[in-house]
């Protein structure tokens, strides 16, 4: 530790640490534009400048080491004045638009205007023009928004390790793009979104699908029907200002019944169905010298970056549906006939935490002759501006129960939106179909957490099995090594494209605090223990489903209905997304 002081006050920090954190320590703000916490600093945007005695210039504060004996400044005339230049010709070479901007009042640029009492227009000057890019069915790029930090730019290099998009020319010229500045439905994007969570204004955002869904619920034809993805109720209280982690299911029932569907379901329902399938797929491989290991197929963002980038272990992945997928088959062809509805005249919604289930929704290959299994896709951001368009006042809604069937799940499907939860989900079922017997201990710790790769191994009968979980599409290189090699010693993997899980999805609630995913995992595992029943095979719609339709998991039927394909699309870049 040394000593140094900050605004005449003296503090003690370690010795190597940066000048903000230094001052975050001890309650002293600095803002920031282009920093990201754990990410190489840039000091590229200049907003968090302080004066450092003895230096001549104003020093970036994210990459600026202390010293013994240093003196900070961080709040004199000097640099509020620098500091407000550098937003002011942010705002003059930005559109002004701010009204009809998707990410109007929670806006980083608009934030530090008001911070710096921009009140007027004094560098006016020419202005950046570019096309928007509405090429993929998830992402919406709009250069002329962006602000040059970086920071999507560094996520998607050094977190998920795509390198989709960098900067491009210098100076004015200056941009953020693809390469050769091409469409994002043609390049190495995932559609993950994490850029969009780290975007401080709308450059980046989701394509929206609210009109659809609009028209949809206004055309008296349409039997329409939504389904909730686990994530979204530990995660949609924070756009109302509750505590992170809040769980808003009843509310949320009762507002999506107010926008007008004829029934709400629970994507549970068919993640407790993919389990049944998934679980007994992996038993089969086993018995069988099947492939192995197997990859989860739950995370269409992990599915695409196979195809497009490691196609040769394709057949590692399982062939389920991810379950809101599996969830809209069922409603198309077993619920349309229960209920003798033409399937056509069925409109799925799905509510989801992630951005690439809007491309997955399009895939050719999820989608009869004249109908796809899932219509639209709202991600948790969307479906707060359908309930502020609609007038509905969330915090004061009463609570209200799923619809049956298609709305009954276990604790096991609940924890499917954190990292490790469709691993924990698959071992206490695949336990129960290998041996007859229940897992005693339903709380597999080891696959909990934050870790890059967790792993762990359970002596099932006279094997023993070893299974791992990839927190990250940015952590699989080494598992998909050592697959490539022969010597990967894994029987079963997970992988979650977003770090944390789909908790921390691109549709979520945009925020900057990783204290925030730990408390909406928690949320879910509370969830699950909170629970009567906790193991996908003991849900009684699930059992009636087998029985009355499908006979048994990973059957012929099932097959048809609950499995699809995947394709090498390295080689099919330019002409397929």
């Amino acid at each position: 530790m040394i000593q140094l002081k900050i605004n005449n006050v003296a503090i003690k920090a370690e010795e190597g640490m940066s000048v903000l954190d230094a001052a975050k320590s001890v309650g002293i703000h600095i803002p920031t534009l282009c920093h990201l916490k754990d990410l190489t600093p840039t000091g590229a945007c200049r907003i968090c400048v302080v004066e450092v005695e003895g230096q001549r210039n104003l020093v970036p504060s994210c990459a600026y080491p202390v010293f013994k004996g240093m003196s900070v400044e961080t709040n004199s005339a000097r640099v509020r004045r620098a500091r407000k230049t550098i937003v002011e010709l942010l705002v003059e070479n930005h559109p002004q638009d701010c009204l009809v901007c998707v990410r109007n009042k929670n806006c980083e640029l608009q934030d530090l205007s008001d911070k710096y009492s921009v009140r007027e227009h004094r560098y006016v000057g020419e202005k950046k023009d570019h096309a928007i890019d509405i090429s993929s069915a998830s992402i919406e790029r709009d250069p002329a928004k962006c602000i040059l930090c970086g920071r999507c730019v560094r996520v998607c290099h050094e977190v998920q390790k795509v390198g989709a998009i960098d900067f491009t020319k210098r100076g004015f010229l200056s941009t953020v793009t693809t390469p050769y500045n091409k469409g994002i439905n043609i390049s190495d994007c995932i559609l993950c979104g994490q850029c969009i969570l780290v975007c401080p204004t709308a450059a980046l955002r989701e394509k929206s699908s609210m009109k659809e869904v609009a028209a949809a619920l206004n055309d008296k034809r349409k039997f329409t029907v939504v389904q909730i993805a686990p994530a979204v109720r530990a995660t949609l209280g924070e756009e109302y200002n509750m505590p992170p982690g809040t769980e808003v299911t009843g509310k949320l029932i009762t507002g999506l019944r107010r926008l007008g569907f004829n029934k709400v379901f629970d994507t549970n329902f068919s993640a407790d169905l993919t389990i049944m399938e998934e679980a007994t797929e992996l038993i089969h491989r086993i018995n069988n010298n099947g492939k192995l290991p197997m990859f989860t197929s739950c995370c269409p963002g992990w599915v695409k970056y196979a195809e497009h980038n490691k196609p040769e272990i394709l057949e590692h992945i399982s062939t389920c549906k991810s379950p809101h997928e599996m969830e809209g088959a069922v409603l198309k062809t077993y619920y349309a006939k229960k209920m003798e509805i033409d399937p056509k005249d069925i409109f799925v919604v799905s509510i989801m935490p992630c951005t690439v289930k809007k491309y997955e929704s399009s895939r050719s290959e999820l989608k009869e002759e004249s109908y796809a299994d899932v219509d639209a896709v709202l991600t948790t951001r969307e479906l707060t501006r359908f309930f502020k368009l609609a007038g509905i006042e969330f915090n004061d809604l009463p609570e209200d129960n799923f619809d049956d069937p298609l709305g009954e799940s276990t604790g096991a499907a609940a924890i499917f939106g954190t990292s490790g939860g469709v691993m924990e989900a698959a071992l206490r079922t695949a336990y129960y179909k290998l041996t007859g017997k229940e897992l005693e201990t339903l709380e597999l710790e080891p696959v909990r957490g934050d870790k890059n790769i967790k792993e762990i191994s359970i002596k099932i009968s006279d094997m023993e099995l070893n299974f791992a979980v990839v927190n990250g599409i940015g952590n699989i290189k080494p598992i998909i090594d050592d697959i490539q090699n022969g010597t990967s010693k894994y029987h079963f993997i997970e992988v979650m494209t977003c770090p944390g899980g789909c908790v921390n999805g691109g549709g979520q609630p945009i925020h900057q605090k990783n204290d925030k995913i730990q408390k909406r995992m928690k949320a879910l595992y509370q969830i699950d223990s909170n629970m009567t029943y906790r193991r996908s095979h003991e849900n009684e719609s699930v059992k009636i489903l087998y029985e009355e339709f499908f006979t048994e998991p990973n059957s012929y039927c099932a097959h048809e209905i609950l499995h699809t394909k995947y394709f090498d699309r390295k080689i099919k870049r330019k002409t397929q997304i």
